[in-house]
């Protein structure tokens, strides 16, 4: 009997009040209290509850419902362990495929020696062998070698890109494609670049030092392509800063603002970069080296600023973005014009692209 209440029981259906920590507690779930406790600590009437909360939006309900995967740490290993051998197949799969090309492709890795040889008077262009298993290693083993990375490196990326996408919301993994498009895009255009241009002008200011004092040069074939591979991964690793930037900018690790604020420092870096990798000591090659890779790292912060515009939800004036770049295409267009109708320039295959 409630003594408080005249010996009579409370209005309405009443549960007694339940304790956190009571290990006899009874109440069942579809206990229904009074109106007098169903208002307290509301500041309503009429025994109202507040609205629910709506702070969350759409888009948070729908990476809460079809967001990351939950996996434990054994089963992040044997994810990790999967993609791992699947990069490891098809890295085995191209590199018999370029194995099988092993002497298409040494003709290519030995023509930028063949043609700086040649004018600095070498007969014939050609490369020495020292030992003798160089030509077997070099030629059958390490040049199919270093070509399958550029063969492989979609795969590769793909494969990276799928371990790392359960754990991203949905909205995040559509950037598989532009992700694996411009990771391995610029990996082999940034060898391409290297091949084309600046080891061939680096390697032709090489071997011209000595001319004047009558010296022949004598290239081996190991050395020749070790100093070959440093040129053209180094300069297909750095043409990826524009990905590693926008990575960083993507979870929030940099902003354009802060790069654009602190760029000084990384032009130091960028042109200390170059010297190492540059193959001679020369101000013009450093140039041909830290020129594109200080493009490279502000079209990272552009891109970057793009993917802020989009969390933000404006636009950038493609508009007048694409005006000014006909307007810079067209001044470009008229001076080669200009060189090729009046002076006499005309199209070579190598930079400069003209030639009189």
């Amino acid at each position: 009997m409630d003594k408080t209440n005249g010996g009579e029981p409370p209005a309405g259906d009443f549960r007694p009040p339940e304790y956190p920590d009571d290990p006899f507690g009874t109440r069942q779930p579809d206990a229904v209290f009074p109106p007098a406790y169903a208002t307290a600590g509301t500041g309503g009437s009429g025994g109202s509850l507040p609205p629910p909360s709506s702070s969350g939006d759409d888009n948070d309900d729908d990476d809460a419902g079809e967001g990351m995967l939950r996996m434990s740490f054994m089963d992040h290993l044997e994810e990790l362990r999967s993609r791992l051998i699947k990069a490891l197949i098809g890295f085995g799969v191209a590199f018999f495929l370029c194995l099988l090309f092993s002497q298409q492709l040494w003709e290519i890795v030995q023509a930028p020696a063949t043609d700086a040889l040649t004018k600095v008077g070498v007969p014939g262009g050609k490369l020495t062998i020292i030992d003798p298993m160089e030509g077997f290693s070099i030629i059958w083993l390490w040049t199919p070698l270093v070509a399958t990375f550029f063969v492989a490196a979609p795969w590769i990326v793909y494969q990276a890109w799928a371990f790392i996408a359960p754990g991203l919301y949905k909205r995040e993994r559509k950037w598989a494609v532009p992700f694996i498009t411009c990771t391995a895009g610029l990996f082999i255009v940034g060898g391409l670049f290297a091949y084309f241009i600046a080891f061939r002008y680096g390697l032709a200011f090489l071997l011209g030092i000595g001319g004047f004092a009558g010296v022949v040069p004598m290239v081996s074939i190991d050395r020749y392509f070790s100093l070959f591979t440093n040129v053209i991964l180094g300069v297909a690793l750095v043409f990826e800063m524009p990905v590693l930037i926008f990575f960083l900018t993507l979870i929030r690790v940099a902003s354009p603002s802060f790069l654009l604020q602190h760029s000084r420092y990384a032009i130091l870096a960028i042109v200390i970069i170059a010297a190492v990798i540059t193959p001679t000591p020369d101000v013009f090659n450093l140039m041909l080296f830290a020129v594109p890779m200080t493009l490279l790292f502000f079209l990272g912060i552009f891109a970057s600023y793009l993917l802020v515009l989009k969390r933000e939800n404006r636009r950038f004036p493609w508009g007048v973005f694409f005006i000014w770049l006909a307007v810079v295409v067209a001044i470009v267009g008229s001076f080669v014009a200009l060189a090729v109708l009046k002076y006499g320039y005309h199209f070579v295959r190598h930079w400069p692209f003209l030639g009189k």
